[in-house]
């Protein structure tokens, strides 16, 4: 039997980020996408996704679920079977970002949460030049379900984030680094430096998307993850 897959999504998303590769890679292994909203650190979303996922598991994220994946790494790393690292950053929050948030919370304390996600995060979420007014409505709507309690957990979880990149050098288990390749928000540096601190692993740029490959290009990203599992 496959070894099961679980999935961490983005900040304010939910399982209908990874729709289309849980139905494909579902149909050979069982497919878990966690929720992790309940937190409001690294450390504790990241003992709460072990507490519920297998005991020995292939594991991906994408955006704030990469992150993540590198904490649950880092607390369990004889639990993973294979790590995938999607549109993500091993870095600890810069200064200027956590500024920024400081300004996103205090909207968010004015009921604007929905106004933030709007103005400021979702116009950065796809391909700046393929506009996808679809994925941009799907996404409100995440973050609308989820509301202002998992934007402020999840905002807190980032912006106090521990840096991973001892925690990358430690990785040996077969490993894929994907991004989109017009990320405007963990640009390619980001995964050059996950790169160089996992030689071995596979690094593939999903052309024609942005931050959200898994729904801005879903065959293209499913049969990278699908090549990642059977390597």
């Amino acid at each position: 039997m496959n070894e099961p897959l679980v999935l961490l999504p983005g900040m304010m998303c939910d399982h209908r980020l990874f729709e289309h590769q849980v139905a494909s890679l579902g149909e050979e292994r069982e497919v878990i996408v966690m929720n992790i909203e309940g937190h409001n650190s690294m450390s504790a979303l990241a003992a709460e996704v072990l507490e519920n996922a297998p005991e020995k598991f292939a594991l991906g994220g994408l955006s704030m679920g990469g992150i993540l994946a590198m904490e649950v790494f880092h607390q369990a790393p004889e639990r993973i079977t294979r790590l995938a690292l999607m549109d993500t950053n091993p870095r600890a929050e810069l200064d200027e970002v956590k500024e920024g948030r400081k300004a996103h919370l205090a909207r968010t304390a004015n009921g604007e949460m929905l106004n933030v996600m709007q103005e400021v995060m979702i116009p950065k979420y796809v391909h700046r030049d393929i506009p996808r007014p679809d994925i941009e409505k799907l996404c409100l709507e995440m973050a609308a379900n989820l509301g202002d309690t998992c934007f402020i957990n999840q905002s807190l979880a980032l912006r106090d984030r521990p840096d991973q990149q001892d925690t990358l050098r430690t990785v040996t288990v077969p490993t894929l680094i994907l991004m989109g390749e017009d990320d405007q928000l963990c640009p390619r540096d980001r995964h050059d430096t996950m790169k160089s601190l996992i030689p071995h692993a596979d690094f593939i740029i999903i052309p024609f998307a942005g931050h959200l490959p898994t729904l801005e290009k879903p065959e293209a990203t499913t049969r990278v993850l699908h090549a990642w599992l059977n390597a």
